[in-house]
């Protein structure tokens, strides 16, 4: 399915910077800037790109963080300041999203091909580069989260080219119902499965089936029955 609305309109990358978060100092690579011209992306995303926190960050299959402009210009309105690419530490600014973002959707842009594998769960950082420390609560009641993305086929990307997308396979979550559930108390075994069945990121997947084994373990039959 090709929809050539869907625009790569920003390719972002970050040098170290320092952000104070509460009463702390840390170097953060949230702080992406465009880049011009053709921008290499490779296996683990775009090179020289700064990730601080690699245990929650970064790696084979969360390469690359993928926002649409749709979104930004939404919280342009929420926020009432200038948001630009970058804003949200996104590696590519898309126009928008296709009709439903999911688990296991494949994104061709030119010669580079992604695969959908999370959502991006808000922290700490996200919430001091806004300057709001409750924004985290807020990202996480707007439901605009945005996707990570593992780089199937490695290549050059540029400002302006076309996104045509694959869909995944119908019975893996959208990225909404499984950002919705990473925020949710209870445990669902059948998502759960369902989302350990998608090519999901490993990160996450660890944490999943965690979750899957305590809810199994909950559920067991009592002796004797």
């Amino acid at each position: 399915m090709t929809d050539p609305a869907v625009t790569l309109l920003s390719i972002n990358a970050a040098e170290p910077q320092t952000l104070r978060i509460g009463e702390r100092l840390t170097r953060t690579g949230h702080f992406k800037l465009a880049r011009s011209g053709a921008v290499q992306i490779g296996a683990g995303g775009i090179a020289g790109d700064f990730i601080a926190d690699m245990k929650h960050h970064g790696g084979p299959d969360q390469a690359l963080y993928l926002y649409s402009q749709a979104d930004m210009d939404w919280w342009r309105e929420q926020l009432q300041r200038p948001i630009d690419p970058g804003f949200f530490g996104e590696n590519l600014t898309l126009s928008h999203w296709w009709p439903e973002l999911r688990i296991g959707d494949r994104v061709r842009i030119g010669e580079v091909l992604l695969e959908i594998t999370a959502p991006r769960i808000p922290c700490s950082t996200l919430a001091a580069r806004v300057g709001d420390a409750r924004f985290a609560k807020t990202f996480v009641k707007a439901e605009r989260c945005g996707a990570y993305a593992r780089v199937l086929n490695a290549g050059a990307l540029s400002v302006g080219q076309s996104v045509a997308v694959t869909p995944g396979d119908s019975a893996y979550p959208s990225i909404n119902e499984v950002f919705r559930y990473c925020h949710s108390k209870g445990l669902n075994p059948t998502f759960l499965r369902r989302l350990l069945a998608a090519p999901l990121a490993e990160k996450m997947r660890a944490e999943m089936e965690q979750k899957l084994a305590k809810a199994e373990q909950q559920t067991q039959p009592l002796p004797g029955f």
